[in-house]
């Protein structure tokens, strides 16, 4: 178990400005009992008795970053749609600098999850790819928001926002701020030069190939990082933990912590938001990698896209003393 993580190390996120860039989206849930089967199809009809809205995607980094202590800077592009103003309303009552670009012809990404008794039925996505005058306005806006940030984080759902991934990794780096991926789809030539890469393990597997030992998967971890040029992979292994594998360095491992998973929706999230406020404030790999693990293992005990706090991981934190 990594043990570098402590308390005051968690006073140290205190203020550190994170850059958030990415593919913003709003999560939409419907909550409601099942009674009966439709007689029109063999589905269940949901009688509807509530409904919840929160920031999610790249947005739902930013709300992480602010919940640990960070200061979140959010550059992404949304519609002019009803979603979008519902973004901006949630936006309105956090902490977070919103950026938002406008693509008119844009619907913003919204992913409707209907619920019942806490099981998830049904998701309908909304989304489309971004225009490329939005995409150049983004890289733009980019640029100048360098100049504030001190780290950078590319959260990349696939939508399309981060299409231009590797010229804003190359802008980054060349300007002295470390990048964080959390990383989409079978390639990852795009993040070559980044300093920390996020997959979870069937992401990896995606690109990697599978693994039958850990032998396995430290040979497949080193030939990823050399040919990417890049200083770390952190692999989010669910019940097996997480692993911090270094270019230059023995990897390192933090096991999972026994507890109740309620839902991983955004547990990525906060990952990655964890290891950029870690990365800024130099708290070192392995406290990195154990506040990351503590968490994300909040997360995934709360219900939808949700946050962890600085509290709440110092109390974990308190519970291995």
């Amino acid at each position: 178990m990594l043990s570098a993580l402590l308390p005051a190390h968690l006073a140290r996120l205190a203020g550190v400005r994170v850059l958030v860039v990415g593919d913003a989206m709003l999560d939409r849930y419907w909550f409601g009992a099942v009674e009966r089967i439709s007689p029109e199809a063999p589905v269940p009809v949901v009688a509807v008795g509530g409904s919840e809205e929160r920031l999610g995607g790249a947005a739902n980094v930013a709300r992480n970053v602010v919940a640990l202590g960070g200061q979140a800077r959010l550059l992404a592009i949304t519609g002019q749609d009803e979603a979008a103003a519902r973004i901006d309303s949630l936006l309105a009552d956090s902490t977070i600098d919103a950026r938002l670009l406008r693509d008119p012809a844009l619907p913003t990404t919204l992913k409707l999850r209907v619920l019942s008794r806490s099981q998830q039925l049904i998701r309908l996505d909304f989304e489309a790819r971004p225009s490329a005058a939005a995409l150049a306005d983004l890289q733009a806006a980019f640029a100048d928001a360098l100049a504030w940030a001190q780290v950078v984080v590319l959260s990349d759902y696939g939508k399309g926002t981060l299409a231009a991934a590797a010229e804003l990794i190359a802008l980054a780096r060349g300007r002295g701020r470390p990048v964080i991926v959390d990383p989409k789809g079978h390639n990852y030539a795009p993040y070559a030069g980044a300093s920390l890469l996020t997959p979870n393990r069937g992401e990896f597997a995606t690109v990697a190939g599978p693994w039958h030992s850990e032998d396995e998967l430290h040979e497949k971890a080193a030939d990823w990082l050399a040919r990417l040029g890049i200083e770390r992979l952190l692999v989010t292994r669910s019940e097996q933990g997480m692993t911090l594998f270094r270019a230059h360095a023995p990897a390192l491992h933090d096991p999972a912590r026994a507890r109740e998973v309620f839902d991983v929706s955004g547990a990525g999230d906060t990952v990655v938001a964890a290891l950029a406020l870690a990365l800024a404030a130099e708290l070192g790999d392995a406290a990195a990698v154990h506040l990351a693990n503590l968490a994300a293992g909040i997360v995934v005990g709360k219900l939808g896209t949700a946050t962890a706090t600085a509290q709440e991981v110092a109390a974990e934190l308190a519970k291995e003393d």
